[in-house]
């Protein structure tokens, strides 16, 4: 695909724009679980501050990944430590970007998945800090999804709307199985409406991998979890990021991973 501007700046833009969007993906993280139980701060005001002190950060220390840096990991006003996410999640989302761009150029597409791989970063961190995969962005979600499909460039209603009814309805049969046979909840509906959205962006064709792919690292991360926390089965792990991480593997190699089931599977 040509372009009017050399690719490495494309790129580099990419990547700064995906650092940006990680900055205020920071702020979504932090204060849409407490807004969701009915605090005072929106993800829009007050603007950014420090946690510790309180002090609005100015715009100078509120550069993505650079004033990580060059503060030292410390708040300028109080010296309280800055935690690894924000950077952690400014560079992913950069990454993102950048691979995004790489897979699908600049395209309809590049937007439409920008759009998906923010909304799962974002519940990627906040499932795994509060167990909580927020309705306000799973549900919006899938309708994103379904309508995007619809588009000249979109993957299809029908394979949007099978993703949307198998994915829900996969991951509903089997928590509601699991409560059935031991009175427990080990999979949440928040975990139901994420694997409907992943398959109103991506189709039901990608669900068999998901799923699997997810249980696996779960299940490793489970054991892990249940060995270093001593409470056996009672341990907790949060599903959402398995989903998450599973859903970017098949949006970046979808034909790797088809080559890999047809050698495996024999389909």
């Amino acid at each position: 695909m040509d372009y009017p501007i050399p690719y490495y700046l494309l790129l580099a833009s990419a990547l700064l724009l995906g650092a940006v969007v990680g900055s205020f993906l920071n702020v979504v993280i932090a204060r849409l679980p407490p807004w969701m139980e009915g605090a005072a701060e929106s993800i829009a005001r007050p603007a950014s501050r420090c946690p510790q002190c309180k002090q609005e950060i100015r715009w100078y220390d509120n550069i993505p990944l650079l004033s990580f840096i060059i503060l030292g990991r410390r708040c300028r006003a109080c010296g309280a430590p800055i935690p690894w996410r924000y950077p952690l999640v400014e560079a992913a989302m950069a990454l993102l970007s950048a691979g995004l761009l790489v897979r699908f150029g600049l395209s309809p597409e590049y937007w439409i998945y920008f759009i998906f791989c923010a909304a799962l970063l974002a519940i990627f961190f906040i499932d795994l800090d509060h167990q909580l995969i927020p309705d306000v962005i799973s549900l919006p979600g899938i309708g994103l999804g379904f309508a995007v499909a619809l588009l000249p460039v979109g993957i299809g209603w029908l394979d949007s709307s099978l993703g949307i009814l198998l994915g829900g309805g996969i991951f509903y049969l089997v928590a509601a199985g699991y409560f059935l046979i031991t009175q427990r909840e080990g999979m949440g509906g928040g975990d139901v409406k994420l694997l409907a959205m992943i398959g109103a962006f991506l189709g039901w064709q990608s669900l068999p991998f998901v799923i699997l792919a997810s249980s696996l690292l779960g299940l490793v991360v489970g054991i892990g979890a249940m060995v270093r926390q001593g409470k056996g089965g009672q341990s907790v792990v949060p599903f959402g990021p398995f989903l998450v991480a599973a859903a970017w593997l098949w949006l970046f190699f979808p034909r790797q991973i088809d080559w890999i089931f047809q050698v495996i599977f024999g389909f």
